[in-house]
């Protein structure tokens, strides 16, 4: 890429698979407020990785309303928030991101997935062409291993490598052990 070429990476937030995990899988209940994603950290995280300008689209089923505000909070932060609606048997939020990266196979924007679903990887793996940077943004033991079998993208942990919490998870995770620190086990 030469210097001053305009280049974006596109950030999409699959916000209620990302909930859903950390409530289901990680902490076995509803998150408390203080336990929620800091979602500003995940763009500054996007910009400060691949060194330019990160805009976040987060998808939002708003089928029974819209939660207002975490709406005004999100844009707050610059996201761009779209909420959807649609029949009950519709998975409106996957079908929405689906569709955008589907369209950003078109531009030669980067991106970054936030979600754990499969159901993207075929889009995913269509935007690896060798000049885009692609990610998938998710808790690592939770993400569909297909991702981990494509070629050409990166793979980061919301809270290892992102920060996006103010405090350690209950995750049980394989360190590797170049990273192992026995003070972590030793409190």
């Amino acid at each position: 890429m030469a210097e001053g070429d305009a280049r974006t990476t596109w950030v999409l937030v699959d916000g209620e698979n990302i909930d859903a995990t950390l409530g289901s899988s990680i902490l076995g209940r509803r998150p408390q407020p203080d336990e929620r994603p800091r979602w500003d950290r995940l763009l500054h995280f996007a910009g400060r990785t691949w060194r330019q300008p990160a805009r976040g689209l987060f998808f939002l089923n708003a089928t029974s309303g819209i939660p207002m505000s975490f709406v005004q909070a999100l844009k707050a932060m610059d996201y761009q928030v779209v909420p959807l609606s649609g029949s009950v048997e519709e998975k409106v939020v996957d079908i929405a991101i689906q569709r955008t990266l589907q369209a950003l196979a078109q531009r030669a924007d980067d991106v970054v997935l936030v979600s754990h679903d499969g159901d993207f990887l075929d889009d995913v793996e269509a935007l690896v062409d060798g000049e885009r940077r692609v990610g998938v943004l998710a808790f690592a033991e939770f993400r569909n291993a297909g991702f981990t079998g494509l070629q050409g993208i990166q793979l980061f942990d919301l809270e290892y490598d992102a920060g996006v919490f103010d405090a350690p998870l209950p995750r049980v995770r394989v360190i590797p052990i170049d990273e192992f620190d026995p003070a972590v086990f030793l409190r």
